[in-house]
């Protein structure tokens, strides 16, 4: 989650988080996690195990997934379908076309 400033915004937290934060703490199913007093991202994220990442020069923040409350960085190992054309040969190649095989991902940016 990219976010402009460490304001929490609850619903967009919520949004794209799938943690509601309630009166008694920030609940996902089953599960609620006692969380303090006020709208500190951070003390959101530490609670939560979400990883909290501040780019000051272009005044981004980076919120990653929860892992402390589940165990695993990951909810789920499926990917979402997309497609992309192969290097060599421009044609278009989807990742669905790999169901059923073990994939790494692998993504890199120069910036």
């Amino acid at each position: 989650m990219i976010l402009e400033s460490p304001t929490l915004d609850r619903d967009a937290f919520e949004q794209r988080t799938g943690w509601a934060l309630k009166p008694e703490g920030a609940c996902k199913a089953e599960v609620c996690v006692p969380l303090p007093e006020g709208d500190d991202l951070a003390a959101v994220a530490e609670r939560l195990g979400m990883p909290l990442l501040h780019d000051e020069p272009h005044g981004l923040w980076s919120l990653g997934p929860e892992s402390a409350v589940t165990g695993r960085a990951l909810t789920t190992a499926q990917a979402p379908d997309f497609e992309l054309p192969e290097v060599l040969s421009g044609q278009p190649f989807r990742l669905s076309s790999l169901r059923g095989q073990k994939v790494l991902l692998v993504a890199w940016a120069s910036w």
